[in-house]
């Protein structure tokens, strides 16, 4: 499974081709999905471009891709989106139209509290574990592990050189992660290094502009939809050759 990532907390300084209000998440995930993406991961923004978790722009950007695709979609939860863990509990309950799944930061503030709310709307919880982080020992200690749609391991490590070695201390931090399939990846530097790993390793992964602005050789990407094309074939490439 490949999973497009299409923004991120990136704003209009980031180019052109990063999707910010609705209308352009549609487009860029329709055109993602057809260049073999089969799931769908986006962030709410505001008028002005900024993350959150606003029961308003949460449906706007849902109804408007899901006009436009017929797979999974998901949101972030992360903690810069909605200031506090009781927050972002409030604004899951109310909202009026619901993503598919929602990604979970295990070590941010309140991540057990958030994803129990989730898990009570029928909402899928991804269980973000980022490297550098307790999030792999919490995770492994939580009740609620086992209820996860999956795990998202996310490697900060942005070095080419060494973004591999981060995944895989990473991937024995997490162990068997509760038996739940796990979607790894990495970002910035890192992005193509960690794809190749994640194929070589039979996981699912993602790609797009909230990991990566560019592509294997440097080059500026143009949308996500080249992203994921480029990943589909660079994820087949490091399978045939492992």
């Amino acid at each position: 499974m490949v999973q497009v990532c299409l923004n991120g907390a990136r704003g209009a300084g980031d180019g052109v081709g990063v999707p910010l209000s609705p209308g352009a998440s549609a487009e860029s995930a329709a055109a993602a999905v057809r260049a073999g993406a089969s799931d769908v991961h986006v962030h709410p923004k505001t008028p002005c471009g900024q993350d959150t978790l606003s029961a308003r722009a949460v449906a706007a950007v849902l109804d408007a891709i899901r006009s436009r695709v017929d797979v999974p979609v998901g949101i972030t939860t992360g903690a810069w989106a909605e200031p506090g863990p009781g927050a972002r509990v409030e604004r899951v309950r109310s909202w009026t139209v619901l993503p598919d799944h929602a990604s979970v930061n295990w070590h941010e503030p309140g991540a057990e509290e958030l994803a129990a709310a989730l898990l009570d709307r029928g909402i899928g919880v991804e269980a973000g574990i980022w490297s550098g982080t307790d999030g792999a020992a919490r995770f492994a200690a939580s009740p609620l592990g086992p209820r996860v749609l999956r795990v998202l391991a996310e490697v900060t490590d942005a070095s080419p050189r060494t973004a591999e070695r981060s995944a895989l201390a990473l991937l024995a931090a997490l162990g068997t992660a509760h038996g739940v399939p796990v979607l790894l990846h990495g970002e910035d530097g890192g992005t193509w290094p960690v794809l190749r790993l994640a194929s070589r390793l039979r996981l699912a992964t993602r790609i797009g502009l909230e990991d990566t602005l560019v592509l294997p050789d440097g080059e500026r990407a143009v949308s996500n939809a080249q992203l994921v094309a480029e990943g589909l074939v660079q994820y087949g490439d490091a399978r045939r050759l492992s």
